[in-house]
């Protein structure tokens, strides 16, 4: 049968889990960070994370030619809501392909 591949939400989950766990891996080595999976809004989501946080880190990816001048609105939201001190990761433009 074609079509679309479905995912369920433990999927979705395990994908991300993984996700981020590679990512702070390559950043910080085997310091001890805490990896949460939560749906929802992005920027709410990450305000609410931030009540029991030492530190915030958020990346910031831009889709437009002002992206050097600009925050993303979820980064843009962190930076302005959060509960913690907040540190923006911008992308490597070259990776990125822009």
């Amino acid at each position: 049968m074609y079509g679309w591949p479905t995912y369920d939400d433990a999927d979705i989950e395990k994908q991300a889990r993984e996700t981020a766990e590679t990512a702070i891996s390559e950043t910080v080595g085997q310091r001890p960070v805490e990896v949460r999976v939560k749906r929802g809004h992005a920027a709410a989501s990450l305000v609410d994370a931030s009540r029991d946080a030492s530190l915030l880190v958020v990346g910031q990816r831009g889709h437009s030619e002002f992206r050097d001048l600009m925050l993303g609105s979820v980064s843009q939201h962190c930076v302005h809501h959060a509960h913690c001190p907040v540190v923006v990761v911008r992308g490597d433009r070259e990776a990125a392909g822009t």
